[in-house]
């Protein structure tokens, strides 16, 4: 009897774990773009693209090299709606007595496959996948007994087991583990920033921009000028083109943000690490070897391994160590629903419509947009986790439950009271100032805080800091925020709280 294998559209590889021993001639491989999957958030319209494009690129080199391959394009009239419906009707037309898949990425079809051989009635094997360097259950040891999970120190782990930039008497090239504090410079213009790599649509990407038009036009964001690359080969040129044009400025701007550069000197690379068309180990041995040959500065190079190598693994960790219950946590009881300029980019804030207007036309953000605009500032208004959190996993190319969830619930939002960053990424428009030049173009002045036209990321910091003295004062990092706060005059202190609460009580006419 045949094994029905189901490959999952982030697990675009040949490399997947569902492929080991298997047999092309009598196994046959399952791919399906079903409605459940493309609908169940308001994914972007390039996100949609970039998978179903890569999906269909991967099932024919798949069939090239000898596969059977049952490939479901989508369709709303589909009486295949779900995974699940998919696999059963293969069940019945091969005959297959067993279903082989990897892991998901998400806990809600984790449950759902988990479940599959009760009403199948039939094996269902699920293998770990092996493309993460740590597995569950290596960063559940690594966790265990721990009061507190630091990423520095898991990284750290990281390193050693891989080798990368380790020195061979096992200390880290340079000197330091870390060169975060390098990589803070603000850009001005100078070394002018790369183009973005690009590739043009093919003709099967041209019919998915064409079906995501037809059948997902209420989505977020738009089709037009799709570039990304939807094979392994072009994700592979992706990769090239950022170590030689962009990875020698990457760790002196990795934080810096711009009015007219929405890429700067950032790899775009973390969508086809995380749909299968790189692999992570990889990318980061490449960027180690731009290093060792003298092409790139080493603080651009362990900045960005750490993102992969560290953050990238470690969200992944506590995602599956704490599942399904971290979903559910908001440890600052926050309760207000996410502004409608998040889906519009309709703001006078200069730094929210940037960051929301290259959202909504590139399914791509950096980190410090995501985390120091759209994300400080719902730290800052208190809005519900599972709002802001929705959003992140709906309008990102890269974003998936279990990437984007510890991200945001934890190091953006902590409603995680502290469990995976130290203290709140909260700061008020100063911080703003020094990374880009967003402020110099606004409608509020970053230098007012109690103004009618005063930056409203001022009042609302210290009001956040205010209502959450009970939360964070006695955090050794926070300290310095509350002794700052206490030294105010009262007269001062009252005037910022009440322009906060009025900034609150109207935060969709910001």
């Amino acid at each position: 009897m045949p094994n029905l294998i189901l490959i999952l559209g982030d697990q675009l590889t040949t490399d997947i774990s569902t492929l080991e021993n298997a047999d092309r001639k009598r196994d046959r491989i399952v791919m399906a773009e079903v409605h459940d999957e493309a609908s169940y958030t308001n994914h972007h319209k390039k996100k949609l693209v970039l998978l179903f494009s890569a999906m269909r690129h991967f099932a024919q080199q798949l069939e090239a090299d000898g596969w059977q391959v049952h490939y479901q394009s989508y369709h709303p009239d589909n009486e295949t709606k779900s995974l699940e419906a998919v696999i059963a009707t293969q069940v019945r037309e091969t005959g297959a007595d067993r279903v082989i898949t990897t892991e998901c990425g998400e806990w809600r079809l984790h449950e759902q496959i988990s479940q599959w051989h009760e009403r199948l009635g039939m094996p269902v094997e699920i293998r770990p996948d092996s493309r993460f360097i740590a597995s569950k259950q290596e960063f559940a040891n690594w966790a265990e007994g721990r009061k507190q999970l630091r990423m520095e120190f898991f990284y750290r782990e990281m390193r050693r087991k891989t080798g990368l930039l380790m020195t061979p008497d096992g200390k880290p090239e340079g000197g330091e583990w870390n060169f975060d504090a390098d990589n803070r410079r603000k850009w001005t213009g100078k070394p002018p920033a790369p183009a973005p790599f690009r590739v043009e649509p093919d003709g099967v990407t041209r019919e998915v921009i064409d079906l995501v038009e037809q059948h997902f036009a209420d989505h977020f964001g738009t089709t037009e000028d799709f570039h990304f690359a939807v094979t392994r080969q072009d994700a592979e040129q992706a990769l090239d083109y950022f170590i030689d044009f962009a990875l020698p400025c990457f760790g002196d701007f990795q934080d810096a943000m711009s009015d007219g550069e929405d890429w700067l000197f950032h790899s775009i690379l973390s969508p086809y690490i995380n749909c299968g068309l790189l692999d992570p180990l990889a990318v980061c041995e490449a960027a180690a070897q731009a290093w060792y040959a003298g092409r790139a500065p080493i603080n651009a190079v362990e900045g960005f391994v750490r993102q992969i190598l560290g953050w990238r693994e470690f969200v992944r960790g506590i995602y599956w160590l704490n599942m399904p219950g971290y979903a559910k946590e908001n440890r600052l009881g926050n309760t207000r629903a996410l502004p409608w300029f998040y889906w519009t980019g309709d703001t006078k804030m200069r730094c929210m419509h940037k960051a929301i207007d290259a959202t909504h036309r590139n399914a791509y953000a950096h980190h410090i947009q995501r985390l120091m605009v759209t994300g400080n500032f719902a730290l800052l208004a208190g809005i519900k986790p599972e709002e802001i959190c929705d959003w992140y996993l709906a309008v990102y190319a890269d974003a998936y439950d279990w990437v984007e969830l510890p991200n945001v619930l934890g190091m953006v939002m902590h409603a995680d009271g502290g469990y995976l960053g130290s203290k709140p990424y909260a700061a008020s428009g100063k911080y703003i100032q020094r990374m880009s030049d967003h402020c110099a173009n606004c409608h509020y002045k970053v230098n007012k805080a109690t103004e009618d036209d005063a930056c409203p990321f001022n009042a609302l910091y210290w009001h956040f800091i205010d209502r959450h003295r009970g939360d964070f004062a006695n955090n050794p990092r926070m300290g310095m925020m509350y002794r700052n706060w206490d030294k105010q005059k009262p007269e001062r202190r009252e005037a910022l709280l009440q322009r906060a609460n009025d900034l609150l009580a109207r935060l969709e006419q910001l």
